[in-house]
């Protein structure tokens, strides 16, 4: 691993010009609270921080504008949306340096996310024109069957800090297109993206009301008061399952409908049959995309022992070679983790593996810098007791764990109460799909290590979570079934 320098300069100056120009703003919201760039540490913003009764205030709002929105034609709906994303492209640059100031990952990774953010964009503006319905006979005749998709209705959207673009607009643009107002409570860590996100949404065309932006230090109180108001229907949530649980407890008194995209632990196998390049290529993307800090990162990599020598020499040699440094420095590959607690929860799993068995070849701590990194980190070996093992990482930490029969292989990815993504790599077709087959996973990735598209539906099973976000069964996360009984009578 080697440091980088710090931020160049004229990144540097283009990132304090668009910060000094976002708007922040809030009329009657007078608390602030402050929002840190994780590289240096030092403060970048600060962000209007509403109370319970600002927020059920925007619940209102959001509210009253969403009752206009629903009647809407969905073709009107699709163009806002499209030009909502026409909008994104053209601020491109600007939305990228916002990602990489409030969360630290690198410019050339945060550029690939506002392309990644603005594809839900660009395909629920497609998909919006394509509600589901249906039209059948009944059994016993005398009747015509018709259901037909409606707006669920107001829906609370909580997003996470490590994709502050894509996590907002994979759960705004549904909600849109299929005629939803929204309150969207952003991370703190990463509040900067949403709001100008939403900025671009309304000088699109989407009424000022009808997305509401809502940052909050007091998410718990933010969660209980919102979720109980009954105008509320939907709550769509990533992030830890932990705090899922609880948000499908707060959402089961008032039975709203639920997406959540919860934790995850994937497993990643390469069989002895891979193609090494291919395997190590997609295992580093898997382990390193945003610097580890996904919920599906490669979190066990499980590797058969007649490949496992080579893999872990060639992984490790990539993994030496990685640029760490400040976001906006030239050719950095990994930035910051996204704060002091995560380099010491980071620590200890490394401490912990290798006082377990776990063999250290390289990386391991954090070094001495200021902000928040921690070291691209690879330990072989790693029992299976180890927390690292059993612990969702999200960080540039991996651990390779050694197999010899393909049934060990898939026993050990399925023990876990997780189920959100797994990969495979083999050059075996039949072994690919059976194995992919008998992975207890959502999504798995087939000898690529970034299976994410916005085309696709995206989520998990068992404590991963409920529901999908993307492809047309992320619309569907949005709309509620109509059913109507046409009844017919004999004519002569």
């Amino acid at each position: 691993m080697r440091m980088l320098p710090d931020a160049d300069p004229t990144a540097l100056a283009d990132s304090d010009k668009v910060l000094a120009d976002l708007d922040l703003a809030v009329p009657g919201v007078n608390r602030t609270f402050d929002v840190h760039d994780p590289a240096t540490g030092q403060t970048i913003a600060q962000v209007p921080d509403f109370d319970v009764q600002q927020a059920l205030d925007a619940v209102a709002r959001a509210d009253e504008a969403g009752r206009s929105w629903a009647a809407t034609t969905t073709r009107h709906r699709a163009d806002v949306l499209r030009t909502w994303y026409e909008l994104i492209l053209q601020n491109a640059e600007t939305i990228a340096l916002l990602i990489t100031r409030e969360m630290g990952k690198p410019l050339a990774e945060a550029r690939g996310e506002v392309s990644y953010g603005a594809d839900f964009v660009r395909w629920y503006a497609e998909e919006a024109v394509r509600p589901g319905g249906n039209f059948r006979d009944a059994p016993a005749g005398g009747a015509r069957l018709l259901t037909r998709r409606a707006p669920v209705g107001l829906s609370v959207l909580i997003t996470p800090w490590n994709f502050p673009l894509a996590m907002a607009t994979r759960k705004i643009a549904p909600a849109l297109a299929a005629g939803c107002p929204a309150v969207i409570k952003p991370a703190p860590n990463t509040p900067l993206t949403a709001i100008f996100a939403v900025q671009l949404a309304v000088a699109a065309g989407v009424p000022e009301d009808l997305v509401q932006v809502v940052n909050t230090t007091d998410a718990p109180a933010f969660s209980t008061a919102v979720l109980a108001d009954p105008r509320v229907r939907k709550v769509s949530f990533t992030g830890s399952t932990g705090v899922g649980k609880a948000l499908l407890h707060l959402a089961a008194d008032n039975v709203l409908k639920s997406s959540m995209e919860l934790g995850g632990n994937a497993p990643l196998l390469v069989f002895d049959d891979a193609d090494l390049e291919r395997a190590v290529d997609g295992a580093f993307a898997a382990k390193m995309r945003n610097g580890g800090q996904s919920c599906i990162a490669a979190n066990r990599i499980l590797v058969q022992d007649g490949i496992a020598d080579a893999f872990v020499e060639a992984l490790t040699e990539r993994l030496a070679a990685v640029e760490v440094g400040n976001g906006l420095a030239a050719r950095v590959d990994v930035g910051p983790v996204i704060d002091h607690r995560a380099v010491t929860r980071l620590s200890g799993l490394v401490e912990d593996a290798t006082r377990r068995g776990a063999h250290l070849l390289t990386g391991g701590s954090a070094p001495s810098h200021p902000g928040t990194f921690f070291e691209p980190t690879l330990l072989d070996h790693v029992p299976a007791d180890a927390d690292l093992a059993r612990t969702e990482i999200f960080g540039p930490v991996a651990a390779i764990q050694r197999f010899s029969r393909q049934d060990e292989a898939i026993a050990r990815a399925n023990d876990t109460e997780h189920g959100l993504a797994g990969y495979v790599f083999t050059e075996n077709l039949d072994r690919a799909f059976n194995v992919a087959d008998q992975l207890a996973t959502g999504m798995v990735g087939i000898n690529q290590g970034v299976p994410s598209n916005a085309a696709a539906p995206f989520g998990g099973i068992k404590q991963s979570g409920l529901g999908r976000e993307g492809s047309s069964e992320g619309l569907e996360e949005y709309e509620e079934v109509r059913y109507y009984n046409l009844s017919l009578r004999q004519t002569s």
